[in-house]
């Protein structure tokens, strides 16, 4: 059985890997874009829903999608709003 070895070299490498700095990223942008797919999804499916036949089920999947995104987007404009305050101070 072969020895696995670490993503940094090999297991006799002790050179500390460089620390992994976080994103600088609150997610609003993420859950907004999200929120609006969903609400763009829901509306296609709508319209095309006599197509759907067996389908029509994408339809609640798109809906909660969509109604998920709004507590989401609620959530992450606080934390934002949050840190820049902590951040000011």
């Amino acid at each position: 059985m072969s020895e696995q070895q670490p993503i940094g070299g090999s297991p006799t490498d002790d050179t500390p890997s460089p620390a992994v700095e976080p994103l600088d990223e609150d997610g609003v942008g993420a859950v907004a874009v999200g929120t609006v797919l969903w609400s763009i999804t829901l509306v296609v499916l709508l319209v095309v829903r006599d197509r759907l036949g067996d389908d029509a089920w994408w339809i609640q999947v798109a809906l909660v999608g969509a109604l998920l995104g709004l507590p989401g987007l609620w959530y992450t404009t606080r934390r934002r709003a949050a840190y820049r305050k902590v951040d000011h101070e």
